[in-house]
């Protein structure tokens, strides 16, 4: 029978023309190097899925997969099993034929090309909303409220009312109410679906198309472009199969035709609800909606507010609380105002400056007419007691993003960096550092909102305020978002204006006819996210002053060569420009401290870069340039901030060019080999300078980041671990394809140094037998991996241990590794195609992993264990003895395609986990007949039909009939109601058919 399959083989060869046969024969070496960059390419962007699907199931919560993306996943993974087939049967020689071998790796390698071209897009996104009618939105405390949130939730149970109009004044509160029964209605789960969509006042019928189709999950089917009626029939079908729901729509402005967003008509007879909110009371009747009016706080309920939000070393202050109570009702009941002036007053104790704060309040009230401008008064009573200057110019520097706009942090702060409104500190981490102050001053004033932990945004009434302040001023002209097709007329440009902010437009020509003639105080211009093709030569000549230029995002295939006589320029932003493949020579911008070119398809460093020695900020993350010239980079020796595209094999760097880059603090690069990295990390810490930032790779591969200092090693031979870790405090470590030696971390590895090591992934090295050796630390005090949270570990086909015990080494010494030591902070462990594992994590081992909540195993063929005692230890307490497997913060434990898995604990075993929430059985796991026994974590420990609290079991049907209860009849009763079918995907059922 050993030579049937050759000799098949063979045959199936003779088919092949003889040019075809003949190239395959002498050509073999090269479809064996195709065939191995394939499958990595393919096994990376498997990774790469697996980590970004993972981060989005995280936030927020209650989203699944695409089923796309897990029928594409499990098929990967089918297919880099066959390709590991395919590589050890030519390997080993079990072809007679070479010419057979050539073919047979030439076709497999095609094969993984089109997996790897139909790989999801991640870009739009690799999970839905699950089930849930939608999720939760962040919001924010309500006082005084009640009311008017009883009669909407009233009006939307009463089936004759479909169409709500909640109205108010800018501030009152209409968002906030409506964004905590849209949380409410989630819980109650009457609809199948709510939907929050913000209108904003520039109300633009194709966004809020694509708003409701996002919120929907139509992004497959749905037409990005095309004319708006027929998306409108599109939505408006998508929305009646959608079936009973509530969409509400936000900061609604003027009124809307459903019929031309494609909305269907709300009715009884459909059961959907319409809720709108808005300031005028006559939109609301327009659109036949049962008006709801959203007041003012009565005097109690606006002190309640404003005590919840000055804080309670003022509230105890008999002194100031008649001036306080006063300040309230200036603040005329009003939320968002009793909330800013609140917070710029937090924690202030002086009795005096209370009294100024009142009469200052009055004054400015008094000046003006009308409600919304008494309002925008009171709100600039809280920007004008921002005591610093610059302080004030970066909150205005927000609005010139759009009304209702979400901005990142660390981009705000980049742009008040590139603005100079934080002074040069020496170092960008510095600066950064007080930019968050900033960020945190302009929260606490409630000047800003937070979105998420790394979002902010205005509140629109705010930034009416915001707006009304750069009006008085002719320096700013801001028209972001506005819907514009072509740049404002001449008028509008002043000669006095010096920021003038388009982004998030629809201009796609900058015609001559409408340039300004003169605008020689310009130093901002922001034209980011418009869809620009081409800029005329003469637009730059008159912007001699012009510091800030953004053209992110843009559709420019060149730029004209008069930006080359911006002289003040000291920041230029293309990143995006993904028509963009040259640039004019840069040698006059001597002032340029920021240059980002990233996702452009430029093809060679600008000309004259060598020269720009105030670069500070250099982003070349181009997967389109050839190389990085030498001698380039010792000429910027004032970088803070290096990165390149990391997946171009052309574009790695030599350490001794680095060298001289004393002030870099982020980095992102790629070294030719080990020793230029090593050279590097070697010159770091002889300069003890300790990159902020840092992402280091050798090799073509990479995966995704989970943590800010990184280190990526692919395809690597011979490679003995050589690696000085400690001087750069790495984080995240990942070895990948490499010829590893016997174990990760021995008594000749520097890893065992990374005290910092959070995670850690290793993947295809062949020759790795266990993650640490202790023999090298049975007499010392060294703990290996003593912070890491995270370990994966794939197609490791030696790998048998996690910690491998010398033959002299025994239960005792194992027994003195404390729950400080190895793997002690250790969270989420992942085993997969390792098939030398026979027991995953020994009894011995336990008392290091108290802080692991989440194992999953897959695909280990000769697993028979997850948690085991070795036979020294059942030898020393007897075969009778009950052993106690300890995991008291264990969550998950997933278990997938363990053909010999036998148990998940020892026989002899109980499990001690009152955490755990998910026990997962899927694939083959057809020997596991039974669910180890729980004990509590406080009681007599023997075991009884007892489960964790909060325990669900998820397998096939097949599976949970065959489990055996023999031993603990009751148990089955106990489980019986926490087990839910898993239901098999059809790429689980399409295998077991064929």
């Amino acid at each position: 029978m050993e030579y049937v399959e050759p000799v098949v083989g063979i045959a199936n060869c003779l088919g092949t023309p003889a040019c075809k046969y003949l190239q395959y024969h002498r050509k073999l070496n090269d479809y064996v190097r195709n065939f191995k960059r394939m499958r990595d390419e393919l096994n990376c962007k498997m990774e790469d899925i697996e980590l970004q699907l993972k981060a989005e199931l995280l936030r927020p919560l209650g989203k699944i997969p695409k089923k796309g993306v897990e029928i594409w996943l499990k098929a990967v993974k089918e297919m880099i099993r066959e390709a590991q087939v395919v590589e050890n049967k030519v390997r080993n020689g079990r072809y007679l034929c070479r010419a057979c071998n050539g073919k047979l790796v030439d076709e497999k390698t095609r094969e993984m090309k089109e997996f790897l071209d139909n790989a999801p897009n991640a870009s739009e996104g690799l999970a839905i909303d699950g089930p849930s009618a939608g999720l939760p939105l962040p919001t924010s405390e309500l006082v005084g409220e009640e009311a008017v949130r009883n009669e909407i939730w009233a009006c939307l149970m009463q089936e004759e009312v479909s169409k709500i109009g909640v109205w108010g004044m800018g501030g009152v509160g209409k968002t906030t109410i409506m964004k905590h029964i849209h949380n409410d209605l989630l819980k109650q789960q009457r609809f199948e679906r709510v939907i929050w969509v913000t209108i904003s006042k520039e109300f633009n019928v194709m966004k809020v198309q694509d708003d409701i189709a996002g919120a929907l999950k139509l992004k497959e089917d749905w037409p990005r472009e095309g004319d708006k009626l027929r998306r409108a029939a599109i939505l408006s079908e998508m929305l009646k199969k959608t079936g009973k729901h509530v969409l509400i729509l936000d900061d609604v402005w003027d009124k809307v035709s459903l019929e031309e967003v494609g909305i269907p008509e709300p009715s009884g007879g459909n059961g959907c609800k319409l809720v709108l909110t808005t300031r005028s009371e006559h939109v609301c009747k327009y659109m036949g909606c049962k008006v709801i009016k959203v007041k003012l706080l009565s005097e109690e309920e606006a002190l309640i507010l404003f005590l919840n939000k000055v804080g309670p070393n003022i509230v105890q202050s008999p002194t100031i609380m008649p001036t306080l109570k006063l300040v309230v009702k200036e603040c005329a009941g009003l939320p968002l105002t009793i909330v800013v002036v609140a917070g710029t007053m937090k924690g202030e104790d002086n009795p005096l400056i209370w009294k100024n704060a009142l009469w200052e309040l009055k004054e400015r009230i008094g000046k003006v007419e009308g409600v919304e401008a008494e309002v925008i008064e009171r709100l600039k009573f809280s920007f004008d007691h921002l005591k610093d200057e610059k302080v004030k110019y970066c909150f205005l520097h927000c609005a010139l993003y759009p009304e209702d706009f979400g901005i990142e942090k660390d981009e705000l702060i980049e742009c008040w960096i590139e603005e100079g409104f934080i002074d040069d500190m020496g170092t960008r981490q510095k600066m950064k550092d007080k930019g968050h102050v900033i960020l945190k001053k302009l929260e606490d004033n409630c000047l800003l909102e937070n979105v998420w932990s790394q979002e902010i945004k205005m509140h629109d009434a705010v930034r009416d305020m915001a707006l009304s302040i750069t009006r008085m001023n002719p320096r700013y002209m801001i028209q972001a978002g506005s819907q514009l097709e072509e740049l404002p007329e001449k008028v509008q440009w002043s000669p006095d204006i010096e920021k003038v902010s388009l982004m998030c437009n629809s201009i796609s020509e900058i015609s001559i006819d409408v340039l300004p003639t003169k605008c020689q105080l310009l130093t901002t211009l922001l034209l980011q996210n418009n869809p620009i093709k081409k800029i005329p030569y003469s637009f730059f000549t008159n912007m001699p002053c012009l510091s800030v230029l953004n053209l992110s995002f843009t559709k420019i295939e060149s730029l004209p060569n008069s930006i080359s006589e911006l002289k003040n320029l000291t920041t230029l932003l293309l990143r995006g420009c993904s028509e963009l493949r040259d640039l004019p020579c840069l040698s006059m911008l001597q002032e340029l401290k920021k240059l980002d070119i990233s996702r452009t398809r430029i093809g060679k460093v600008p000309e004259g870069m060598d020269i720009l020695m105030k670069l500070r900020y250099l982003d070349l993350g181009v997967h389109t340039l050839k190389e990085i010239p030498a001698g380039l980079l010792p000429k910027l020796v004032h970088l803070q901030h290096l990165s390149f595209y990391l997946h171009n094999n052309k574009t790695s760097l030599k350490a001794e060019e680095m060298e001289p880059l004393k002030k870099l603090e982020c980095f992102t690069g790629r070294f030719e080999d080990i020793g230029e990295l090593n050279k590097f990390i070697s010159s770091m810490q002889q300069s003890k300078k300790n990159l902020i930032k840092y992402y280091l790779q050798v090799g073509s591969y990479s995966v995704g980041a989970r943590r800010d200092k990184k280190v990526t090693i692919g395809e690597v031979q011979n490679w003995k671990g050589e690696l000085i870790m400690h001087p750069i405090k790495i984080q995240e470590l990942n070895i990948l394809h490499c010829d590893y030696s016997r174990n990760l971390v021995d008594d000749n590895s520097s890893i065992k140094n990374a005290i910092d090591l959070r995670v850690c992934r290793i993947y295809n090295c062949k020759g790795i037998e266990c993650v640490v050796s202790l023999s090298s630390f049975a007499s010392s005090s060294a703990h290996p991996f003593q912070s890491l949270e995270v370990l994966h570990l794939r197609s490791l086909p030696k790998l048998s241990a996690l910690i491998m015990k010398d033959a002299g080494i025994g239960s005792a010494t194992t027994s003195t590794l404390s729950p400080s030591a190895t793997f002690s902070h250790l969270k989420e462990i992942t085993i997969d195609i390792c098939s030398s594992m026979k027991t995953l994590l020994p009894h011995w081992l336990l008392p290091n992993l108290q802080n692991l909540e989440e194992i999953h195993v897959e695909d280990c063929s000769q697993v028979v264990e997850i948690l085991g005692a070795e036979t020294s230890e059942v030898e020393e307490k007897g075969s009778d003895a009950l052993f106690k497997f300890h995991l008291p913060k264990l969550r998950l434990l997933e278990l997938n395609e363990l053909p010999n898995l036998n148990s998940i604990c020892s026989k002899s075993g109980v499990m001690v986990c009152d955490s755990l929430q998910l026990i997962r059985v899927v694939g083959d796991c057809d020997k596991l007949k039974r669910i180890p026994p729980f004990v509590p974590l406080v009681g007599n420990g023997q075991p009884f039909a007892y489960a964790p609290p909060s325990l669900t079991i998820r397998s096939s049907t097949e599976w949970w009939e065959s489990l055996e209860w023999d031993d603990h009849p009751n148990f089955k009763n106990v489980l019986q109601p926490l087990w839910k079918e898993e239901r098999e995907s059809w790429w689980e059922r399409s295998g077991k058919e064929g």
